[in-house]
């Protein structure tokens, strides 16, 4: 039986049975949901304090810049330092930044503070977590392994964001969530205290040594982040799939911004209750993805792309009008401005998962092999980056003119984006959607995949080329062999 055939009969149930990884899944479950969970609690009492978007939008941003800018840092720290040490600590100490945070009480400052405290240790977490997983698993299992992993973090915001978070706080309110996902990161760091411990530097790290390479990795991040631009502007191909992530990324933070403005000033509920938005739009998502693996080879990702776009954007307009034409033509008890939001919410899900899904595809196919791995993580960062101008102006303008106004501004901008790529987009690759969506692991993908199907990775030494400033930050992990554990102990019984 060769390899590559051994590892497609793992699936994520099977690698559950190994319970080093069970432990540290279980640890990704509960602060992935938690984190998620004390987002949505920040969000509603973040603006039930002040009662302004602005508000929102730099609690957001509080969550989103650290991971830009400590990133490069964390994988060399990561590579320095034992990684159970890490996770362990990290889960740790964010417990207890959740605990000062119900203690802040209503000081705005103090909140933003811990928000960055949280991120910026979340930072150092993630990478860590998933350079243990090789260390912990057979190399047959590293497929149903990452396949769980992503699934897990891509599952954890509708969880977290969308159900547990809004139930927490409307039944028990949140303070007690704030407990609650405290204790959850106690749990984790006790899950993550049974993994192996394992130091890639053997002798122990060099602080010295460690402030050198954390540095070196700040200089190059910026180097390969302007190599990222020059490699947007000579190929063309890449600037629509990049347009598209960056927009539907850049959605997802304006959501957050004006969700509690929208219940409020529009649905006419509380801030609490801006859930009957984004549970449908979740919904919505789940069902277009399903849509994709079941009709997807009927149309090409081009126009399944541009289609997601229109819908967005009429749904979006129709949410910002959905009250004065609800009130004016006097539809009754049946058809209620609340049920016609719940509806476009999902529609718009739909939309969204055409969109997100195969530009993620299109881009993974236009970039060369030979730079895909060096190109994609900065391409990525260029799509958050694009992503903060949106969420730091949305909050500001509602304040101003008001949620549906900002609403509107969003839906024609999705529209201009729709009917650019009607007519300006050339993508090389005008395939029809098939089964295999997304074949890349990176979190930040949506993957139309059965939830139960590994991904495949291929597990490839990177050839030598005359690339220049490339500085290679991880150390090399032989998974499966002889580190921590033997092959004995990294099998569950």
């Amino acid at each position: 039986m060769t390899e590559t055939s051994a590892q497609e009969q793992v699936s994520p149930l099977d690698v559950l049975r190994n319970r080093r990884f069970l432990a540290l899944w279980i640890a990704q479950v509960v602060t992935q949901v938690g984190s998620n969970m004390v987002l949505f609690g920040l969000t509603v009492e973040v603006f039930a304090l002040t009662g302004r978007a602005t508000s929102v939008s730099l609690l957001i941003l509080s969550f989103l810049v650290p991971a830009v800018i400590f990133g490069a840092i964390a994988g060399v720290y990561v590579d320095l330092l034992d990684r159970r040490v890490i996770l362990v600590t990290t889960n740790a100490l964010r417990a207890v930044a959740f605990v000062v945070l119900l203690l802040v009480g209503h000081d705005l400052a103090l909140i933003y503070l811990m928000t960055i405290v949280i991120s910026t240790l979340t930072t150092f977490f993630g990478p860590a977590e998933a350079a243990m997983i090789p260390v912990i698993v057979q190399r047959r299992q590293l497929l149903a392994a990452n396949s769980l992993h992503v699934f897990t973090l891509q599952a954890s915001f509708f969880v977290g964001f969308a159900l547990l978070g809004p139930l927490v706080v409307n039944l028990a309110g949140y303070q007690v969530l704030l407990i609650s996902v405290a204790i959850s990161y106690l749990i984790g760091a006790a899950l993550c205290w049974t993994l192996p411990s394992y130091n890639p530097r053997v002798g122990g790290p060099n602080p010295a040594e460690a402030l050198e390479e954390a540095g070196s990795a700040v200089a190059t991040t910026f180097r390969q982040l302007a190599d990222g631009l020059r490699f947007m502007v000579a190929n063309r191909t890449i600037f629509w799939p990049l347009t598209y992530l960056a927009l539907t990324a850049s959605l997802i933070g304006v959501l957050g911004v004006l969700g509690p403005g929208f219940a409020t000033q529009v649905l006419g509920l509380t801030e609490r209750d801006f859930v009957v938005v984004v549970l449908p739009l979740g919904l919505g998502l789940v069902m277009g993805i399903l849509l994709l693996n079941v009709y997807g080879h009927l149309f090409t990702r081009r126009r399944g792309i541009e289609a997601g776009l229109i819908a967005m954007g009429v749904t979006l307009l129709a949410l910002s009008i959905a009250q004065p034409i609800t009130r004016t033509l006097s539809l009754g008890p049946v058809v209620s401005l609340l049920s016609v939001v719940i509806v476009v919410a999902f529609v718009a899900g739909i939309g969204y998962a055409f969109v997100a899904v195969p530009a993620q595809t299109q881009l993974q196919e236009e970039l060369p092999p030979t730079v895909r791995g060096r190109v994609f993580g900065v391409l990525n960062m260029l799509v958050s980056i694009a992503s903060f101008l949106p969420i730091i102006i949305v909050g500001p303008i509602a304040d101003v003119v008001g949620t549906s106004v900002v609403v509107q501004g969003c839906a024609l901008v999705v529209l201009l984006v729709a009917a650019g790529s009607i007519l300006r987009g050339q993508p090389t690759r005008d395939e029809p959607l098939h089964g295999g969506l997304v074949d890349a692991v990176d979190p930040v993908a949506l993957t139309g995949r059965s939830l139960t199907q590994a991904i495949p990775i291929r597990m490839v030494d990177a050839p030598p080329d005359d690339t220049p400033d490339v500085v290679i930050l991880a150390s090399p992990v032989t998974p499966g062999q002889p580190g921590p554990a033997d092959e004995e102990d990294s099998v569950g019984d």
